[in-house]
């Protein structure tokens, strides 16, 4: 029985676990009902050729016991196995190919091409005897057992009603020949038959509604197993919390180290800061090298210093490129001219220095 907190449809994984498992929605009552619909129809389209190899063969042996001395001789012994078995082959032998056939292609079909072991492999749990006795009064027990009783009520209520249909007609067959009364009692043969095939396709037919009604109602999952599930899938939230922030901090060290590369840092005063390095021969424009806010931007602003590195304090600059530029990344165009006029600055400034030192 499903757990009464199991009130979610199963998600894809599941059913594909479960699939892996070799549980999945089956209906045996279709295969069988199949196998016997076709092999009913192969015995009606062989019937009479099944007929004529049969008379054949009931010839040939009466041939055998009534030819010399009336004995059954010896020697013919291997030649009459050998027709015997062709005899089976020639009437039996579509009977028992067609169903085999239509079993595998009904059962593939329902199972979609499925080949799993694990069905195959022993189960101590189904040893206990208390497990045993729950499965035996169990829903699916009892739906099982309504199923088979319904089955022989309706073959037994069909053959009762051909059986007096028939005894109506047996003085018919005083007044006709043998064949023709045979082939008329095989004719009303085969139209039992078919009721019986057509009742057994109704049941067939719900039978597979309630298989698939009861594999869905097992799948279920309750919420917390479809939160696991998730937490299984996209990783735990805290473990991938815990992962970012250390990526974000591996990335900050990363960006901390190309501070002192800098030629510039442009802050506002202390909430913004960015570090741009211009190498004519290598950079085709400025590339910044770090940037943050806050507590970083007092790091960047700190570090730059202790390596001499040029700091200066531009409010709407600051705050532009912090915006619109991304690390390690030349920067924008429109920003050309105002990063321009602070490098040519700094340069002027250093050449200024170098000067007054000689």
């Amino acid at each position: 029985m499903a757990d009464s907190s199991k009130t979610e449809k199963a998600t894809p994984k599941k059913r594909r676990d479960e699939r892996k498992k070799g549980n999945i929605f089956f209906s045996n009552d279709a295969v069988s009902v199949m196998v016997l619909l076709v092999s009913f129809w192969v015995i009606r389209l062989t019937a009479s050729g099944a007929v004529d190899q049969l008379e054949s063969f009931f010839r040939y042996c009466m041939g055998l016991a009534t030819g010399g001395t009336g004995a059954m001789p010896t020697e013919q012994g291997g030649n009459l196995l050998y027709q015997l078995l062709l005899v089976f082959v020639k009437t039996a032998g579509p009977i028992l190919a067609t169903a085999a056939l239509v079993g595998v292609a009904v059962t593939f079909f329902q199972t979609k091409m499925l080949i799993s072991g694990e069905s195959l492999k022993p189960k101590w749990s189904r040893l206990n005897p208390l497990q045993g006795v729950k499965r035996l009064f169990s829903l699916r027990s009892i739906i099982e057992a309504l199923k088979g009783l319904l089955k022989i009520f309706l073959l037994l209520l069909l053959i009762y009603r051909f059986i007096s249909g028939a005894l109506l007609s047996f003085t018919k067959y005083l007044g006709a020949d043998l064949p023709s009364a045979c082939g008329h009692l095989f004719d009303e043969s085969f139209q039992m038959v078919n009721q019986i095939m057509i009742a057994y396709i109704v049941l067939a037919g719900a039978d597979i509604f309630y298989q698939w009604w009861d594999y869905e109602r097992q799948i279920k999952m309750s919420k917390q197993e479809i939160k696991e599930e998730y937490k299984q899938m996209e990783g735990d939230p805290q473990v991938k919390g815990k992962i970012k922030e250390l990526q974000r901090r591996m990335a900050q060290s990363r960006m901390m180290q190309q501070v002192p590369q800098a030629d510039v840092v442009i802050k506002n005063p202390t909430h913004f800061a960015v570090a741009l390095r211009y190498r004519p021969d290598v950079d085709e424009a400025p590339v910044v090298l770090a940037k943050g806010q806050d507590h970083l931007a007092l790091r960047i602003i700190k570090m730059a210093e202790e390596h001499q590195v040029t700091v200066m304090e531009n409010v709407p600059l600051a705050r532009a490129l912090y915006a619109s530029t991304e690390l390690n990344r030349p920067i924008p165009p429109e920003f050309y001219n105002a990063v321009a006029e602070v490098l040519v600055y700094i340069y002027r400034m250093d050449s200024s220095l170098k000067q007054g030192g000689k």
